[in-house]
């Protein structure tokens, strides 16, 4: 045995929706709702006859109805967009001016500088590192010569001890 049908009713936009479901649930689901409209207020039952007749006719099926008339849409619009009653178009708001891209220039302005200013202290940096490199070679070669001369100066002397040495034990 079928179960007894329903009439429920929701608000999408300037029309009423209505269908005819055995539960709240599966009218939910006809109008594919992915809230409970009922327990937020927003849909109901419907009993009057005058109202449930094309919905009963079409069971599982949503029946959109204008809700009010063309009159009563334009009174509900704000007062802004409402059309003049004098036949005059209202006048449309001028749009905003452009942002402004100063602010955003001097930025990149001051990156490139601070680039070209990074740049140029590497450069220098390098050019001191790589006259250090130079100096030092030049010092450990001093050194490696000044070692070598008083190396072969011991070596003399050392020799010139010796033989003094020899000379002198007889």
């Amino acid at each position: 045995m079928a179960r007894k049908l329903k009439i429920f009713r929701t608000a999408i936009g300037f029309h009423d929706a209505y269908v005819a479901a055995p539960s709240r649930k599966a009218a939910l689901e006809a109008w594919g709702a992915n809230a409970d409209l009922f327990a937020r207020g927003m849909a109901e039952e419907v009993t009057d006859d005058a109202l449930t007749a094309e919905p009963l006719a079409h069971p599982g099926e949503v029946i959109k109805r204008t809700r009010g008339n063309m009159a009563a849409h334009i009174a509900a619009l704000p007062k802004a967009a409402a059309p003049s009653r004098k036949g005059k178009k209202a006048k449309p708001t001028p749009p905003e001016p452009r942002p402004s891209r100063d602010a955003l220039g001097q930025a990149e302005d001051a990156l490139a500088a601070a680039e070209k200013s990074h740049e140029a202290a590497r450069r220098d940096l390098a050019a001191r590192e790589a006259a250090l490199r130079r100096e030092r070679s030049a010092l450990e070669q001093r050194i490696e010569t000044e070692q070598a001369r008083l190396e072969d100066e011991r070596k003399r002397e050392e020799a010139r001890y010796r033989r003094a040495l020899d000379a002198w034990r007889g």
